[in-house]
């Protein structure tokens, strides 16, 4: 059993490379020790293992738990052996089947899910990666371990094997099962040791156990990532999170915690969420604290408005109906999908929730929402983002939580702050549910000072207003609301959103009062007697733009984009730049330069597409290649351009094309300028006119239709 597959020297059985241990991680080791662990180790351990994170460092906490290098070594070894002997590879299954067969017994690790057959009245496991099903189960394992019923555990397992003659016995034997999880720890410990860090400190700790780096995050930024972590804090909370792909949205809840549920979008049903009325077995919501729907996201994807009421109700009054009786449940909910728009976009053309299947871009749907993470707002994860300090086992900060859900702190801003008059009773809901998070979170044992209280405070408004202006655009008769709150002395504190800030013009658009007064301003004005006295217009002078060739020395200066291709690139939508040549990483920068002065020029609320047309790099610097062009498409995405690449192997004329009438013909393509010294403190990599240029010439050529004026 194993690994044979391809591996790093580290993950292979060298030996990770050790960090410098920071102020922090030896204060996180002094006062947590033996439950906190490395967080680079998972990547030493894992090789091919497919295994929740959660589990990987449950491992590493029994035999890694150290900041001794020695014990961490001996530790990665033996977590490596029990994986070799233990985890069950899909493709390894039926070696481990006859293991167990010849050995009479053998100890597994693997995803196991049980089920009742009712007509012979037993419970059946099944194991996902050893392929078997119908293995007896005793009532007591699954009334202690619930969650077997609903989608699965993983467990170290100790299967036995006995054939029987009688073909109806299956002769696989579940000699033991022990769920992966902790099973107890030190709650007044933990409070205890918090009151020897400060606050940046102790966000920082949160950071690590969640594997990320903290000085790669600012304070908003690492805010954000915590607000991912109240669902398992706070009961019935209910979360969305829509932004931009790879921006780690559901990472945390398929790995963070075993008590946490992911689940595809594509996948929910009423029987599977909440209850299966023909036989009355309990969904998702009755087992696991938290459910999150990936891939939420999609106009066109059709649901089920059964589902859609069923889960309306359930957000609101956190009960559901099997038959005539009412249960109640205490999952929280969580909606991460990715957007296809820039902000100003869906601010100028629709809503920040346009992306949702039509069924739940519904006001009664999207008011029930607690907190809007703003995705956009989360930086696309690189691996200089991971950490390599030490934070929490996962599986000991997932018992912490799970054990705070019990506690209610949304009052502990009432002796410094009070919300303001107007807000409804739903958004107070959303508002003191996220406070009362964060200060789980962040203070849990409830103090704090004013000033970090109204952080908590005014972010928690900041992300329930995200979700109430939106609102107030789908449905015209909700009511606005005046966020914000009035501090000791009765001075009121307004509160905006960042994207409200950054597109001031767009969100007063939308505003339904904005409308109003727009509608008012339409009657006649007051009659006055005035004279009004009305200069003559005088109408401006356009240039029409150059039309035919143009030469440039080589050496010369003072040539830019700006000057030589933007006035016949303004107010294009569909561009098409042939270039086959946009190989490496300085011709690269050089569409990057021209694709930002697109994005500068255009109204930040449109899109505009470019397409490039290249030859494909072969060979040795292939992957380079393709990385390089898959980066400068993801980031020309944020700033709404639309970039795809086509290949031809037959290009060779370097052009560039508008659907507004022009054709530029580019003697040397994007490529004119000379290669700088690449220091970062050199002035020509900053601004164009300041480099030499390669001998060139480009034509410039009226193919008919649109604007040829300057």
């Amino acid at each position: 059993m194993t690994d044979t597959g391809n591996q790093s020297g580290e993950e292979a059985g060298g030996k990770p490379e050790t960090p410098q241990q920071s102020d922090l991680d030896y204060k996180i080791n002094q006062l947590f020790g033996g439950s906190v662990v490395r967080k680079d180790l998972v990547k030493a351990v894992k090789g091919n293992a497919i295994v929740p994170t959660y589990v990987l460092e449950y491992l590493l906490g029994q035999y890694a738990a150290s900041d001794d290098e020695a014990t961490i070594q001996a530790g990665i070894d033996a977590v490596r052996k029990i994986l070799a002997d233990h985890y069950v590879h899909r493709n390894e299954s039926e070696l481990v089947k006859s293991t167990i067969r010849e050995r009479g017994r053998h100890r597994i690790i693997d995803k196991v899910a049980v089920t009742l057959n009712d007509k012979q009245d037993v419970y059946q496991a099944s194991f996902a990666n050893l392929g078997l099903s119908g293995v007896l189960v005793e009532p007591a394992v699954v009334k202690a371990n619930p969650k077997l019923l609903v989608g699965g555990v993983w467990c170290i397992c100790d299967i036995e094997y006995f054939h029987s003659d009688d073909a109806r016995v299956v002769p696989w034997i579940l000699g033991s099962l022990k769920p992966i999880q902790m099973s107890s720890f030190d709650y007044e410990g933990y409070l205890e040791a918090r009151k020897s860090f400060n606050t940046g400190e102790w966000i920082d700790v949160l950071i690590q156990s969640i594997g990320f780096n903290p000085e790669m995050f600012g304070r908003r930024a690492k805010l954000l990532q915590l607000v991912r972590l109240i669902p398992f804090v706070e009961r019935n909370y209910n979360l969305v999170e829509l932004g931009p792909k790879g921006t780690g949205k559901s990472h945390i809840y398929s790995e963070f915690s075993p008590h946490g549920m992911l689940i595809s979008g594509g996948e929910v049903t009423v029987p599977k969420l909440f209850v299966n009325n023909a036989n009355g077995r309990i969904g998702l919501v009755g087992y696991w604290d938290v459910v999150a729907f990936d891939e939420f996201a999609g106009k066109k994807k059709r649901s089920d408005k059964a589902l859609v009421d069923i889960m309306k109700n359930y957000m609101a009054n956190k009960s559901f109906s099997r038959g005539v009786e009412t249960l109640g449940a205490e999952a929280s909910m969580v909606f991460v999908g990715n957007t296809s728009h820039t902000v100003p976009y869906m601010l100028k053309h629709s809503d920040l929730f346009d992306e949702l299947p039509e069924a739940y871009h519904d006001s009664a749907f999207l008011d029930r929402l607690h907190f809007y993470i703003p995705g956009w707002e989360v930086d696309t994860i690189r691996s200089e983002m991971f950490s390599s300090g030490y934070g929490f086992v996962v599986d000991y900060i997932a018992e912490v939580l799970r054990s705070m859900r019990n506690f209610d702190y949304s009052d502990r801003y009432q002796h410094h702050f009070a919300l303001g008059s107007d807000i409804s009773t739903r958004d107070r809901d959303g508002i003191h549910k996220t406070f009362s998070g964060l200060m789980k979170l962040i203070y849990p044992d409830g103090e704090a000072t004013s000033d970090e209280i109204e952080e908590l405070l005014r972010f928690a408004i900041e992300g329930r207003k995200r979700i109430k202006d939106q609102i107030l655009w789908i449905d015209s008769t909700m009511a606005s609301v005046d966020f914000g709150y009035s501090d000791a002395v009765g001075t009121w504190c307004g509160v905006t959103t960042l994207e409200e800030d950054e597109y001031p013009d767009y969100y007063r658009a939308r505003r339904p009062e904005a409308e109003g007064e727009a509608e008012m301003s339409v009657g006649p004005e007051p009659t006055q007697e005035r004279t009004t006295v009305v200069a003559p217009a005088v109408p401006a002078v356009v240039e029409p733009l150059f039309e035919g060739h143009r030469e440039f020395q080589e050496n010369q200066r003072g040539v830019s984009y700006e000057a030589l291709l933007m006035p016949y690139l303004q107010g294009a939508k569909d561009i098409t730049i042939v270039d086959p040549y946009i190989r490496y990483p300085y011709q690269g920068r050089n569409l990057a330069d021209l694709l930002a002065l697109l994005a500068a020029e255009k109204d930040p609320a449109d899109e505009i597409s470019v397409r490039l047309v290249t030859k494909e790099q072969r060979g040795e610097y292939e992957q380079q290649h393709l990385l390089m062009l898959k980066e400068i498409q993801d980031s020309a995405a944020t700033v709404g351009i639309k970039f795809s690449v086509t290949w031809d192997e037959t290009a060779h004329d370097r052009s560039i094309r508008t659907e507004h009438g022009w054709r530029l013909i580019l003697g040397r393509g994007l490529d004119i300028f000379k290669k700088g010294s690449g220091s970062h403190f050199d002035l020509n990599t900053r601004r164009q006119e300041f480099r030499q240029v390669l001998g060139f010439g480009i034509t410039y050529i009226r193919e008919g239709g649109g604007d040829h004026t300057a």
